[in-house]
């Protein structure tokens, strides 16, 4: 049985809209664990295949892609870009036009 933390985390993850993003740590927070931005990265890379989740929405806190140039970051950045979101020149994407929040629901209930 999945721990509500992870619980929580799958579910808010499933619920970022198209053409927005947020952060591992904002996840962490409101699935209850203010300092699980790392258990969100992990969760993250065992679960998104099995769940469809929408990983490439998430980003760290600098409003960049967390890994390291490679194809997966020119991936993610890829389907980023192909939702509308717009990178600036140093590969930062602003959170004034595409930082989600999560309606209450989202992190409520078992």
């Amino acid at each position: 049985m999945t721990d509500i933390f992870t619980f929580r985390v799958k579910k808010i993850i499933g619920s970022i809209p198209v053409g927005k993003v947020t952060t591992y740590g904002r996840v962490a927070c409101w699935a209850g664990n203010s300092k699980g931005a790392r258990q969100v990265a992990r969760i993250l890379h065992s679960n998104s295949e099995k769940y469809s989740l929408p990983w490439h929405r998430v980003v760290n806190r600098h409003g960049k892609i967390s890994s390291r140039p490679s194809l997966g970051h020119i991936f993610q950045r890829q389907l980023l870009e192909e939702e509308g979101i717009v990178f600036d020149d140093s590969g930062r994407i602003d959170y004034s036009l595409y930082l989600w929040y999560p309606e209450p629901r989202a992190v409520e209930g078992e």
